[in-house]
């Protein structure tokens, strides 16, 4: 990879310019973990809602304060959320990652996040619309 530099920042070492990119690769990592995360929490969610859907009610069965459609909600949210928050916290580390030491090459997994939190949204539109 070339290095990039902006007029501002200084030209790294190579003993920088690693760690810059072992930096990089650890917070790329992480966001990364989050999605895989916030996938695992949407899909889990969305699988309870559909199973208990299927699934037909005992009778007699009094009203719980909380039921499985809304846990199944709870789920999707709760990873949409995280989802939200660890994309806004990672292009927050790269940009001050990238003032410091000229450039930040784009991130494929801010685009992946991107598509995840589109099928959450979509999977929790379909949730709430459809009883």
């Amino acid at each position: 990879m070339a290095e990039q530099t902006t007029p501002s920042a200084p030209a790294l070492d190579i003993a920088t310019r690693l760690a810059f990119e072992r930096t990089r690769a650890a917070y790329e990592r992480t966001m990364m973990s989050w999605i895989r995360t916030a996938a695992s929490l949407i899909t889990f969610g969305f699988s309870v809602y559909k199973f208990f859907q299927f699934e037909k009610p005992p009778s007699g069965s009094g009203q719980h304060l909380i039921g499985p459609r809304e846990f199944a909600l709870t789920l999707v949210s709760v990873g949409l959320v995280s989802l939200v928050l660890a994309t806004l916290e990672f292009r927050q580390n790269i940009r001050v990652l990238g003032a410091q030491y000229g450039g930040s090459p784009r991130s494929l997994s801010v685009v992946m996040a991107g598509v995840i939190s589109f099928l959450g949204i979509l999977a929790l539109i379909v949730m709430i619309f459809r009883q």
